[in-house]
């Protein structure tokens, strides 16, 4: 389907006549220098046009959406991180660190979340009796990975949404040029009279407009998409290695071997 919207943009380019598109090569460049109306382009656009464009406008107020809030929380995030693995190391009292996960007067996430959870799962199974240190150490664990996952899935939330919106912008805004062009030559077949400049180039330069819209909505949502993925990457490495270091002092209280 895209191929066949490129190759029909191309066919319709082509069939322009040399004049009209050197005259729209020429108001794009005026444009430039003399600065675009924007909102006069949108005014005089055909309704698909408008319509494609209005679409691509309300993708970009999202992905901006979901561009600040992940940008909040990647960055509580790191500083929960923080400062956890800060009281973690110190030597303060698992016991204590525990009462302060539990604490419902906060919530916990993160690496908190993960020894919470692991901690939590490995109280319940030592209070029952006949369970061996292996099964406590086990249980633990299970549970460490239940609360990674769930971690990192909210990290990855809307992501995918910011994904979508940054691979299909920019065909959304061809399907506007195609439009845009198509209207054009419908206007200079129903004229009965060859096209002047003034009349063809306008509807031009609508086309190429939404193309443009398409492509500032794009590239934001497919960098922040990128460094997003980073960000959940390198924070699943950190839980990842929390839960094998938290766990190898389980197995030492348990005295499990390897």
């Amino acid at each position: 389907m895209i191929a066949m919207l490129l190759a029909l943009q191309a066919t319709v380019v082509e069939a322009l006549p040399q004049d009209v598109t050197s005259a729209a090569t020429e108001t794009a460049a005026q444009a430039t220098r003399s600065g675009i109306n924007y909102w006069e382009l949108m005014s005089k656009a055909s309704i698909p046009v408008i319509i494609i464009v209005l679409l691509l406008l309300a993708g970009s107020f999202i992905s901006w959406v979901i561009i600040f809030r992940k940008a909040r929380v990647f960055s509580q995030a790191t500083h929960e991180a923080d400062e956890f693995e800060n009281r973690f190391w110190s030597g303060a009292d698992l016991g204590k660190l525990y009462s302060a996960a539990t604490d419902r007067n906060r919530s916990v996430a993160g690496l908190e979340s993960i020894f919470e959870a692991g901690f939590r799962e490995y109280n319940r199974l030592r209070d029952r009796r006949g369970l061996d240190g292996r099964a406590l150490l086990e249980g633990a664990q299970r549970a460490m990975r239940t609360s990674y996952t769930r971690e990192v899935d909210r990290l990855e939330r809307n992501l995918e949404l910011l994904a979508n919106i940054g691979s299909t912008a920019p065909y959304v805004g061809l399907v506007g040029t195609v439009f845009g062009i198509m209207v054009t030559m419908h206007d200079m077949i129903n004229s009965g009279e060859q096209a002047g400049i003034a009349s063809v180039a306008p509807g031009i330069s609508e086309a190429l407009f939404a193309t443009a819209i398409g492509l500032f909505v794009a590239i934001p949502a497919v960098w922040a998409y990128n460094r997003f993925t980073t960000r959940v990457e390198r924070m699943a490495v950190r839980f990842e290695t929390f839960a094998d270091e938290f766990s190898s002092i389980l197995q030492r209280q348990t005295g499990v071997d390897d």
